[in-house]
């Protein structure tokens, strides 16, 4: 398993078709509002592949009717995990811009209040998204089937049957959009990038989690 999470810093830089694939994929994330069903349902594809095969590279961009509903579906989830969380915080910017006023200057005061209710509302949103991402983006990656995006008895039962690989997984998609947000801006690759890379390494990590896999 610990092989398998290194293995996934290496995933977006294995050959076949490297260049062609950087050079699709991100413009698509810098256009990602208009391109998520190519992304999300890319991602899905990148899943599967590493499912079967985790020494294998990503696969080739082909538009297909899958990759498409694949991508329909999983952009359907993350709106669904992600729409309370941008209700709860426009309202608590609304509230605090009410009440709190430290800067004494409307258009500041309104963005503060912004940025306190986003950082309030993005710790318990992120935690979702660990917590029901990995396993349920991995069995539908299998399956097809939508309903697995909200299998919560798989959830429950990929956390207490493989707790650690679970955790590993974690660790990589954490550590992967720390790095697109941080070094790989640093280092001049740039946010857009970084971010290609963090899906493409998120992807073959949560490969692990997979049913048809086994421990180790």
């Amino acid at each position: 398993m610990e092989r398998h999470i290194v293995a996934s810093f290496l995933y977006p830089l294995r050959s076949g078709g490297r260049l062609s694939r950087w050079l699709i994929g991100v413009p698509l994330v810098a256009l990602l509002p208009i391109c998520f069903p190519f992304v999300f349902g890319f991602a899905v594809a990148c899943v599967r592949s590493a499912a079967c095969d985790p020494a294998a590279p990503p696969p080739s961009w082909r538009v297909s009717r899958r990759l498409l509903a694949d991508g329909a579906w999983t952009a359907l989830q993350a709106a669904a995990l992600t729409a309370p969380f941008a209700a709860g915080a426009w309202l608590l910017a609304a509230g605090l811009s009410e009440v709190w006023r430290p800067a004494a200057d409307a258009f500041l005061d309104a963005a503060l209040a912004w940025i306190a209710a986003l950082t309030i509302a993005a710790l318990p949103w992120g935690v979702l998204m660990l917590l029901v991402v990995p396993p349920t983006l991995a069995r539908f990656a299998i399956t097809g089937r939508p309903a697995d995006l909200v299998a919560v008895g798989w959830i429950a039962a990929c956390i207490r049957e493989r707790y650690a690989q679970w955790n590993l997984v974690l660790v990589a998609v954490t550590t992967a959009w720390a790095l697109a947000a941080g070094c790989l801006a640093l280092l001049g690759v740039g946010v857009v990038a970084g971010a290609f890379y963090a899906i493409l390494v998120s992807a073959h990590a949560c490969a692990a989690l997979a049913p048809d896999r086994t421990a180790g």
